[in-house]
């Protein structure tokens, strides 16, 4: 049976839709106008967030959500789709020079452990949640997944798994604002119940490293309440993101075919192991400085553009929709996760 030329021909192994018959005509300058525009967006998203010390990526997605109407031009179709799917992986690659496997081992095979026990059962929890709210088990994955691991950065990592079949561009921006909005207060917050419950330096950054979602708030929590809270709060949030690969392994079997792709087995998306291979590079080779002082900012550069080209793709009827019942997922992992850190570091740390 032939189908028509612009409806989807063909979908990649986790699902995302791929209009082969369209995209194989496509020039450089089709991309040029969607990728201008999300740079534009994203250039003042980092003017604000650095000028008024709000999460960059929070200020990407706001910005994104503001310039929306622009996606009725088709023109920008390809750019912006471009900004959403390649360059995020791009930078999800580019996340494992952030983080070596010596770093994970200091922290001692019971920590390791019990931060991987975490990031699974607050996972669940958000699966679990969704699932009750009515609202499916991928959502709830995307939800909890975010919180448990890092973010923003796996909220989109967790979505080119699930697809878009399974997690709709408004779940995916839903989730985004809700992890980015629960993750910078507690940034706030954290630190300061940290001294009321008079945590030693170590256990307020194993709190800090293992609860709060964003690599630099929970960074950043960590060095305000001390140097050594600082450092072990690094290692810890690291080592949370390093477990971004499994994860994603994990969920692709748990998320199998779902009809429209065929396939034979089900293997690790190639963002996932560039991603280990640089985790690989960076533990067993000494890397120039610049090197790794250019990969920080180039990974957060290309994550910024994924979200900022996400809000502005966001089909904003459908967000509104979502209600109040949407950003539960994200609550309910984001307490959890809180307690189960908090015990972890009073019990082991």
């Amino acid at each position: 049976m032939k189908t028509e030329r612009t409806l989807p021909a063909a979908a990649d192994l986790y699902g995302d839709l791929l209009d082969v018959a369209s995209s194989s005509r496509l020039g450089w300058r089709a991309y040029l106008a969607g990728l201008l525009l999300t740079a534009v967006a994203s250039l003042a998203a980092a003017y604000l967030a650095e000028h008024y010390g709000a999460p960059i990526m929070l200020m990407g997605l706001l910005i994104g959500l503001a310039f929306n109407f622009a996606n009725a031009d088709p023109r920008l179709h390809a750019g912006l789709g471009f900004a959403s799917k390649t360059l995020l992986r791009w930078g999800i690659v580019l996340v494992g020079f952030q983080v070596t496997f010596g770093e994970i081992a200091s922290l001692g095979i019971r920590a390791f452990a019990a931060i991987a026990v975490m990031v699974a059962l607050v996972t669940l929890s958000g699966t679990l949640v969704s699932k009750w709210l009515g609202r499916g088990a991928a959502f709830g994955t995307l939800a909890g997944g975010a919180v448990a691991i890092c973010g923003a950065s796996a909220a989109l990592a967790l979505s080119s798994v699930l697809g878009d079949k399974r997690a709709s561009n408004a779940q995916l921006t839903l989730v985004l604002v809700a992890v980015s909005a629960a993750s910078a207060v507690a940034m706030s917050f954290y630190p300061a119940l940290a001294h009321m419950l008079h945590l030693t330096d170590r256990q307020a950054g194993f709190l800090m490293g293992a609860s709060i979602h964003d690599v630099a708030q929970a960074l950043g929590a960590g060095y305000s309440y001390s140097p050594e809270a600082g450092a072990t709060a690094t290692v810890v949030k690291l080592t949370r993101v390093a477990l971004l690969a499994p994860a994603l392994a994990v969920v692709a079997l748990a998320y199998p075919d779902d009809g429209v792709s065929q396939r034979s087995r089900v293997g690790v998306p190639w963002f996932v192991l560039g991603f280990l291979g640089l985790c690989a590079v960076h533990s067993l080779i000494t890397l120039p400085q610049p090197v790794l002082e250019a990969a920080k900012p180039g990974a957060t550069g290309l994550l910024l553009l994924a979200v900022t080209a996400t809000g502005i793709r966001s089909p904003m009827n459908l967000l509104l929709e979502q209600g109040w019942r949407a950003s539960m997922p994200v609550i309910t992992a984001t307490l959890i996760s809180f307690v189960l850190a908090l015990g972890t570091a009073l019990i082991l740390v």
